[in-house]
């Protein structure tokens, strides 16, 4: 199944048991989101991926961040990090993500896509650090990309374009019941910035 940027309705779940996520399409206009990106391009303290696999370290293309209102540390892929604080742009974003979804988030997990060729394999975002079961805000700027969804145990697919300045909303039960990827293409050249703001909860 696939969904058109242009037909969303940010209060239907677009997966269709086991989890929630909300589409709420471009929350910012093309001048609007081009600024953010240019200014999170400039600002944000990008550094290459790194992750161990199998006792070996793999750094990625794909550049990430992480910032937040207190140094967490976040681990995943054998690796932690410790967040950084906010920017300027990064308060208004969450500010703005908060506004829309009525959740609230104090920690936020950039990636910058510089294109086509680099993406995320399959993956769930359900490390102990995070709330459990707590809500996800991904918002996107810069190039659009296709965004998949597949059901761990159904193997059902939803596929969704992400464009700038979009929103989208994982919560519930999503990330026990469904894997996620930002799959590579050959047809996009220009880069994308993607945040997800999130909860950590270091008190479970």
């Amino acid at each position: 199944m696939e969904l058109f940027d242009n037909l969303y309705d940010d209060n239907r779940n677009i997966l269709p048991y086991d989890g929630t996520v909300n589409y709420y399409g471009k929350i910012l206009d093309q001048v609007q989101s081009n600024h953010y990106f240019d200014r999170l391009m400039a600002s944000i303290e990008w550094v290459n991926d790194r992750a161990i696999i199998f006792g070996n370290e793999i750094i990625t293309k794909r550049k990430v961040a992480w910032y937040g209102e207190q140094a967490f540390e976040y681990s995943y892929s054998n690796t932690t990090k410790r967040a950084l604080p906010w920017t300027k742009e990064l308060l208004e974003l969450k500010a703005l993500a908060e506004l829309k979804t009525g959740e609230t988030y104090n920690s936020c997990l950039l990636n910058l896509y510089h294109n086509g060729d680099e993406g995320m394999a399959w993956h769930s975002d359900g490390e102990k650090d995070l709330k459990k079961n707590g809500a996800i805000a991904s918002l996107s700027f810069g190039a659009e990309r296709k965004f998949a969804f597949k059901h761990k145990t159904t193997k059902e697919k939803i596929e969704l374009v992400l464009g700038n300045g979009s929103l989208l909303v994982m919560k519930g039960f999503t990330q026990t019941h469904w894997l996620h990827r930002l799959p590579p293409t050959k047809k996009i050249f220009k880069p994308r910035v993607n945040l997800t703001f999130r909860t950590i909860d270091n008190f479970q």
